[in-house]
C-alpha cells in the first residue's frame, strides 16, 4: 500500500507550484497559457513539412548570430530539446502556435506566420544567458495586416547599408512594410529663392532619363530590385514610392518645361502634355518588363499637397491621379497614393477599386469620407506619427507613452472605426528629412525611429489591448536586441577598456562597431604630433580624427559633414582627453577641461558670396550640404552629434596607453 501512495506521489502534480507567467516580447503575444518548468535546446530543428525548411533556415543562422551555438536542421522524430516545425490548417496567413514542453512545437498554415513564430523564439531565447525557454503555449496573430514605417530618402540620401539593416530590424519586431519615399525636395526660402538652386533629389537610377538621378546619393536599379526581394525573403513589402505632381522639383530642374509658373517649380504642370509623357516613361522605366525593377505588390504614386485654388486644376490634379493609379493597375500592382481628395474635392472621377491610402491629415483627406469612396486605408495621422528630425514642428521624437497608450489604426483625428473594419489595413509612421542640410545623421535618425518601431509594432500587432502598463513595457523594451547581428544604435552593454592601443588594428567588440548616445570615451596617451589626416578611430558610418585633413585639429566626420573642434591634438607629453556625445551634443575635453560643446545652432540661408561649404571629401560625395550663417529670416537648427566609431585604429604615431569606453545608464 506504501508503494501505491509513494507511486501516486510521483505522478501527480504538485500543488501549489506556480505556472510561468507571461514572458515579454515585442509586439506583446495575443494569448499565453502558462506551464510548469523551462525548455533547453538539444540543438535540432526537426522539419516537417518541405514548405517550412526555409524558415527554419532562417531561424536557424539568426539563432547563431545572436547566440554562437548551431541548430542542426533534420527529419523524423523529435526528441527532447528539439525545435519542431510543422504545418497547421486553416490558420490565417500572419499567425502561429507555439507549444513549449521538453520540446518547442512551432504551427502554421503559412511560411509568413512560422517566420514570427521564430522572431518570438529569438527575443525569449535572448532574455536569458541559457536561452532557456519558459513552458507554455502561446496563440498569436496581427490585429492589422499591413504594420509599416516611412522613410524619406528624397530629401536626405539614406544608404542601401542601412535600408538592408532597417529592414532586418522591422522583421524582428513583426513590421512588414517600409515606404521608401524616392524624391523631394528642399525648402526654397534656404535657398535664396531660388527653385534652381533649391535641393531636390530623385534616388533611383533612371536610363530613360540619364541625368536626372541624385549626384549625392543613389540606389542602381539593380540594388534597388535585390533590396526588395532580400525584404520579402523576411517577409517585409518594400513600397517604392515616385511622388507627383507636387514634391517634383528633382524633375522640373532636369525637365524645366514641364514645371508650373503659377503654383511654382515643384508642382508639375498638369496643362502641358509634356509632363505626362515624362511621368508616364518615369513609371514604366519601373514597372515593365519581366522582371520589373519594382518587384513587390505596391507602388505609392505619391499625390499629396498640390494647390487647390483653382477648380479648373483640381480637376486636372484628380485626373492625373487616376491616370496614374490606372498605369500602375496596368502592370499588376496595388496602387497606393497620399490622401489628398478631401482637399481636392470635384467631379472628375478617382479610381478606389483595390488602391491604398495613406490617411496624414483630415484637410487632405478625411477618413470616413475616403473609406465611404471605397479606399483601404493605412492611418498615418500626422499630428500624433510624424517625426521630423530637429526642426521644431511634429515630432523631434514621437510621443511613444502616448501612442502606447491611446492610439490604434482605428483612432483618428476626426472619430473611430471598428478595431475589425477591414478597410482599415493598418497604421505607418514617418520621417521626413525636411530641413536639408541640418547636420542631422542616419544614426540620429535611427535614434529616432527605434523607440517608435517598437512602440508602433505593439499597437499595430495587438490593437488597443496592451495588457502591459506602459513603464514596465520601456523599460523591458530596451533590453532587447535591434536585430540578429544588427547593433546601429551601439550598445555597448558592459564597460570597454583598451590597455595599448595599437595603430591599423581592427577592434572587435562583440559585433559593435560604434558607441551610441549617451556615452563617454576616454584616452590616455603619450602624445607626439600626428600629420594632417591622422585618424583615431573609424567605422563605417564615421571617423575621428586626431589631426583632421582640412585645418589640423581634433575633430570628425560623418554623412558627408565635417566638425572641427578649437583645439589641435597636443603634440608631446602626457595627455587625457575625454569626448561626450548625445543626441544633442558632442563635448570635448582636454586634461580635464572642457574645450568645446558642439551645442545645436540656429543657422540663416544667406548669399552665395558667402555661403559656406562643408568640406566633404568631393571623391565619396558631389554634393556639399550647405552650413547657414546666423543671419536671415528662416532659422535652421544645425547638429553637430557624433555616435563614436569603434571599428578601425588609425595610423597615429602616439602612444594610446588606454582607450575607455561607456553609456550612462538611464
Amino acid at each position: 500500500m506504501k508503494k501505491i501512495i509513494l507511486l501516486l506521489c510521483l505522478f501527480l502534480p504538485i500543488v501549489g507550484t506556480a505556472q510561468n507567467a507571461k514572458p515579454f516580447v515585442v509586439p506583446e503575444l495575443k494569448k499565453w497559457q502558462g506551464a510548469n518548468g523551462e525548455f533547453v535546446a538539444s540543438g535540432n530543428i526537426v522539419v516537417k513539412h518541405k514548405s517550412l525548411r526555409n524558415v527554419a533556415g532562417l531561424f536557424a543562422e539568426d539563432y547563431k548570430k545572436m547566440f554562437g551555438k548551431t541548430l542542426q536542421i533534420k527529419t523524423g522524430r523529435p526528441k527532447a530539446g528539439d525545435f519542431v516545425f510543422e504545418l497547421q490548417k486553416n490558420l490565417p496567413e500572419e499567425a502561429y502556435t507555439i507549444d513549449i514542453s521538453n520540446i518547442v512545437r512551432v504551427k502554421a498554415t503559412y511560411q509568413k506566420g512560422a517566420y514570427w513564430a521564430t522572431r518570438t523564439l529569438l527575443q525569449l531565447s535572448e532574455q536569458k544567458q541559457t536561452q532557456a525557454l519558459p513552458c507554455g503555449s502561446i496563440e498569436d496573430e496581427p490585429s492589422y495586416p499591413v504594420r509599416g514605417f516611412m522613410l524619406d530618402c528624397g530629401r536626405k540620401f539614406i544608404p542601401m547599408n542601412y535600408l538592408q539593416k532597417l529592414v532586418k530590424v522591422m522583421a524582428y519586431y513583426k513590421m512588414n512594410t517600409l515606404q521608401v519615399h524616392l524624391n523631394d525636395n528642399g525648402f526654397r526660402q534656404y535657398f535664396e529663392n531660388d527653385w534652381m538652386k533649391t535641393q531636390a533629389a530623385f534616388r533611383l537610377e533612371s536610363t530613360t532619363f540619364p541625368g536626372l538621378t541624385a549626384k549625392d546619393g543613389s540606389y542602381t536599379k539593380r540594388e534597388f530590385s535585390q533590396f526588395q526581394k532580400d525584404a520579402a525573403s523576411v517577409f517585409v513589402d518594400i513600397i517604392p514610392e515616385i511622388d507627383v505632381p507636387a514634391h517634383c522639383l528633382a524633375f522640373t530642374q532636369y525637365k524645366p518645361e514641364i514645371g508650373s509658373k503659377e503654383y511654382g517649380m515643384d508642382h508639375l504642370d498638369l496643362d502641358n502634355p509634356e509632363t505626362y509623357k515624362f511621368v508616364d516613361a518615369l513609371f514604366t522605366e519601373y514597372l515593365e518588363g519581366a522582371e520589373p525593377v519594382f518587384s513587390g505588390k505596391y507602388v505609392n504614386i505619391g499625390t499629396d499637397e498640390y494647390s487647390n485654388r483653382d477648380q479648373r486644376i483640381v480637376e486636372k490634379f484628380r485626373a492625373f491621379t487616376d491616370r496614374y493609379l490606372r498605369l500602375v493597375k496596368r502592370y499588376g500592382k496595388t496602387p497606393s497614393l497620399w490622401g489628398a481628395l478631401t482637399h481636392a474635392k470635384g467631379e472628375t472621377p478617382v479610381m478606389s477599386d483595390d488602391v491604398v491610402m495613406n490617411v496624414w491629415s483630415t484637410d487632405y483627406s478625411n477618413p470616413q469620407e475616403m473609406k465611404n469612396l471605397g479606399y483601404k486605408l493605412i492611418i498615418m495621422n500626422d499630428g500624433e506619427v510624424y517625426i521630423v528630425p530637429g526642426a521644431g514642428y511634429y515630432y523631434d521624437y514621437l510621443n511613444c507613452e502616448h501612442l502606447y497608450n491611446n492610439w490604434t489604426p482605428s483612432t483618428f483625428q476626426s472619430g473611430k472605426f471598428a478595431p475589425d473594419d477591414k478597410q482599415i489595413l493598418g497604421g505607418m509612421f514617418a520621417v521626413w528629412n525636411d530641413h536639408v542640410g541640418n547636420g542631422i545623421s542616419v544614426s540620429d535618425i535611427h535614434h529616432r525611429l527605434f523607440p517608435a518601431m517598437q512602440t508602433l509594432s505593439s499597437k499595430l500587432w495587438r490593437g488597443r489591448d496592451t495588457a502591459l502598463p506602459y513603464s514596465d513595457f520601456d523599460k523591458k523594451r530596451m533590453d532587447l536586441s535591434e536585430a540578429p547581428g544588427i547593433n546601429e544604435l551601439g550598445t555597448l552593454r558592459d564597460t570597454l577598456i583598451i590597455n595599448d592601443l595599437k595603430p591599423n588594428a581592427l577592434l572587435s567588440i562583440n559585433g559593435c562597431e560604434q558607441i551610441g548616445y549617451d556615452y563617454t570615451v576616454t584616452l590616455q596617451a603619450s602624445c607626439k604630433e600626428e600629420k594632417p589626416g591622422t585618424v583615431l578611430l573609424s567605422s563605417d558610418a564615421s571617423t575621428f580624427y586626431l589631426s583632421t585633413p582640412w585645418d589640423g585639429k581634433l575633430g570628425f566626420e560623418r554623412d558627408g559633414y565635417r566638425y572641427s573642434f578649437s583645439r589641435a591634438f597636443p603634440t608631446k607629453g602626457e595627455h587625457t582627453l575625454k569626448i561626450e556625445g548625445n543626441n544633442q551634443t558632442t563635448r570635448l575635453y582636454i586634461d580635464g577641461k572642457l574645450t568645446d560643446d558642439l551645442k545645436p545652432q540656429k543657422v540663416h540661408p544667406i548669399f552665395p558670396k558667402n555661403r559656406l561649404k562643408i568640406n566633404a571629401d568631393s571623391t565619396k560625395q558631389a554634393f556639399l550640404p550647405t552650413v547657414y550663417d546666423t543671419r536671415g529670416y528662416y532659422p535652421m537648427t544645425f547638429f553637430s552629434t557624433l555616435v563614436f566609431p569603434l571599428k578601425n585604429c588609425g595610423d597615429f604615431q602616439s602612444k594610446i596607453h588606454t582607450l575607455k569606453a561607456w553609456q550612462n545608464k538611464k
